[in-house]
């Protein structure tokens, strides 16, 4: 029996401005990547070093970032089209892509990676957590069929949760009886991803002050990120799954991140000479000899 809370109807959230339409997927990107620039520019300062360069290492994380989302997205639809289409962001496609766009801006400004990505970890955890609203918003990335107390429909949904829907994209065998065009419950995965992506947010805002070598705390970003995304992948409504129709291509790709991380984390534990600490070492200032006293 459903419970009366299985009911929740989804509605998307949008605007339309003149010619322009305002979404709440866009809005939520947006804020993002503010978000994360802000934490940045700022965590650097405070360790004292400079923020300035930040904000062309997010701008390329930004279009690195929606590149990488739509490509793997074509290549997992088996469709180049899907490039050209409004929908499909894969969240894997635009981390990588992101990073690699980020990577070549601070090595073409001669920055330090290992620096940069300490704290662009804890960014990343707070714009993930900002941007699955926007996920949300849309109706976009929802879970499997679900009659439990926060179970939500979607009728207008990026897909919609229909019953065609979830056998035909999605390959969820149809409950008895229902018919194509009926609208199920689902787990909204993604305001797990929200509530999950902020709990990583805390936890690397509390070792922010580690006292390993720099780069360390971006490798648990890699752990924290990669068993988040393994759990959630459980309940997502997905069509790439494989052995025994249980685990994701994303759920193969978490573990290699959580993996790396595990072992970046390692190999930055120590500060050294090669790898030193997260905060900027002040430069001293030889002090002017003393003046001799006037013979008298």
């Amino acid at each position: 029996m459903q419970t009366i809370f299985a009911s929740i109807v989804h509605q998307p959230l949008s605007y339309d401005v003149g010619p322009l339409q305002l979404t709440g997927f866009g809005l939520a990107v947006l804020m993002a990547f503010v978000v994360a620039q802000i934490i940045t520019q700022r965590e650097l300062a405070r360790r004292g070093h400079d923020p300035e360069p930040v904000g062309d290492i997010v701008f390329a994380a930004v279009i690195g970032g929606l590149l990488g989302g739509k490509i793997y997205y074509a290549i997992l639809m088996h469709d180049s089209s899907a490039l050209f289409s409004r929908a499909g962001f894969v969240f894997w496609g635009g981390l990588i892509g992101g990073m690699l766009a980020s990577y070549l801006v601070i090595h073409r400004k001669h920055l330090s990676f290992t620096r940069i990505s300490d704290v662009a970890g804890i960014a990343l955890a707070a714009g993930y957590s900002i941007g699955r609203t926007g996920c949300w918003a849309v109706g976009d990335d929802y879970g499997r069929p679900w009659n439990g107390p926060w179970a939500v429909s979607f009728p207008n949904g990026a897909p919609p949760s229909t019953v065609a829907n979830m056998s035909q994209l999605f390959h969820i065998p149809a409950p008895p009886g229902a018919s194509p065009n009926q609208v199920l419950s689902v787990h909204p995965t993604q305001l797990y991803e929200v509530v999950l992506g902020f709990v990583m947010f805390l936890i690397l805002w509390r070792f922010r002050d580690h006292k390993h070598a720099e780069g360390w705390l971006f490798g648990l970003y890699c752990v924290l990120a990669g068993v988040e995304r393994f759990i959630i992948e459980f309940v997502r409504a997905k069509d790439d799954r494989f052995f025994m129709g249980t685990f994701t291509m994303a759920q193969v790709i978490a573990l290699l991140f959580a993996i790396g991380g595990a072992i970046w984390m390692y190999m930055r534990r120590n500060p050294g000479p090669d790898a030193p600490g997260i905060y900027a070492v002040p430069i001293e200032r030889p002090r002017p000899p003393a003046r001799e006293a006037a013979v008298v």
